[in-house]
């Protein structure tokens, strides 16, 4: 786990005193680093910030403003348009998208067209698109996603996420082509998400030997996935000589993904926050720049205090590594036959004993951008000040998903 620096809680607790919680800070000095981070190990490879990790736009414009970083990728249609119509001009959707208002929005205007580039792994996606074009008559940027899944036993045994059907250089090649072929879209670019490296933590505390198998895994599935990945950019690119961008990685693999010669530019967003789950790796070590904070509502007993809410799961599969871990004061642990609550949380040690009725505990949640779904705005803090209060999607009345 990531350690707070001496002092945290005090200066968190000081800058936050004039607010009530509960309430979500970005310590902005660490936000910093991690971006300075990211740009050191893309060793000059622009990266493109995932804004499923930010969903923030003033911290988008923040991140996009520094050297290193360039576009965003995106993760609906209507997030990207709302995105590219706010001023964003390189907006790239990482999932395939069914949204036909959204596809109307884009064929018929030349701005946002020029702006955004869709993904498509299926033929099917541009028949929908089509469509949905409602006499629009723009040209749709395209992108296609190269599945990254590492197989094992002839295929058997698969380690990755179930993303794109298309697997082999040749199935990439033949969708270029189908593309290249239909009026009203054109090919520009390729993307491959190696979540079972980016996105697995191979360092877990306690578990050498599961972690040792992992960088054993991870190693060999980034072996495979380089070759393969030359592979299906030479065949693309055979069929469009003037592909924009070959994207891939993610915050747990920006260095080995950004070593391969074919991609062109990374993707990150997590490792500007750096949620619980990006603790546990031994490429690199971010800082915790992204923190929520629950009141103190009740003491029960000794060892025991109870915080209003803080029951904010991650998305995944469900396990106590979706949880927030409760952060400072150090020593607080979930009850077991509780856990997180919806709308109370008691929390055990030590160290509850020297918590008041409205004092503040601080978590981290475990994935970036969600816990912005749980908060209208952010407070920015720099050092023991809070210099800016900003909003979220959700404080700019945007969910969408």
């Amino acid at each position: 786990m990531n350690l707070p620096a001496s002092g945290d809680r005090a200066r968190y607790d000081r800058a936050t005193a004039h607010l009530d919680a509960p309430l979500a800070i970005v310590d902005l000095a660490a936000f910093d680093a991690n971006a300075d981070d990211l740009v050191r190990r893309a060793a000059g490879k622009p990266i493109r910030v995932a804004s499923k990790s930010v969903r923030c736009r003033s911290l988008l414009e923040r991140v996009l403003a520094r050297p290193g970083f360039a576009g965003i990728m995106s993760y609906t249609l209507a997030e990207s348009v709302w995105l590219a119509r706010s001023g964003f001009e390189d907006v790239l959707l990482a999932y395939p998208s069914a949204d036909r208002t959204g596809f109307a929005e884009l064929a018929g205007d030349p701005k946002l067209a020029a702006a955004v580039t869709v993904m498509v792994d299926d033929p099917a996606q541009l028949e929908l698109i089509d469509g949905a074009r409602d006499g629009g008559t723009q040209e749709i940027r395209v992108c296609l996603e190269l599945d990254t899944a590492f197989h094992l036993l002839g295929g058997k045994i698969r380690v990755g996420a179930r993303r794109s059907p298309l697997r082999e250089p040749s199935q990439l090649a033949g969708l270029a082509r189908t593309v290249a072929a239909r009026p009203g879209f054109r090919v520009v670019g390729i993307m491959g998400y190696e979540g079972h490296v980016a996105g697995v933590g191979d360092s877990l505390a306690g578990r050498p030997l599961r972690s040792r198998a992992i960088r054993l895994m991870q190693a060999a599935a980034l072996k495979e996935l380089a070759a393969r990945r030359a592979e299906a950019v030479r065949a693309v690119r055979a069929v469009v000589p003037d592909l924009e961008f070959v994207n891939g990685g993610g915050t747990g693999s920006v260095q080995q993904t950004a070593a391969e010669d074919a991609v062109t530019e990374i993707a990150a967003g997590s490792g500007l926050y750096v949620p619980r789950l990006f603790d546990n790796y031994t490429s690199f070590r971010g800082r915790p720049a992204a923190l929520f904070a629950q009141p103190v509502v009740r003491r029960p007993g000794v060892g025991v205090v109870t915080v209003l809410g803080g029951g904010y799961p991650a998305s995944g599969a469900a396990g106590p590594d979706r949880l927030p871990v409760p952060y400072l004061p150090q020593g607080l642990r979930y009850d077991p036959q509780e856990g997180a609550g919806e709308v109370q949380t008691p929390l055990l040690g030590s160290p509850a004993d020297d918590l008041l009725i409205g004092d503040r505990v601080w978590f981290r949640h475990a994935k970036a951008g969600e816990l912005c779904e749980r908060f209208d705005a952010l407070h920015l803090v720099e050092g023991d000040r809070v210099t800016a209060t900003v909003p979220t999607y959700r404080g700019e009345g945007r969910t969408f998903l």
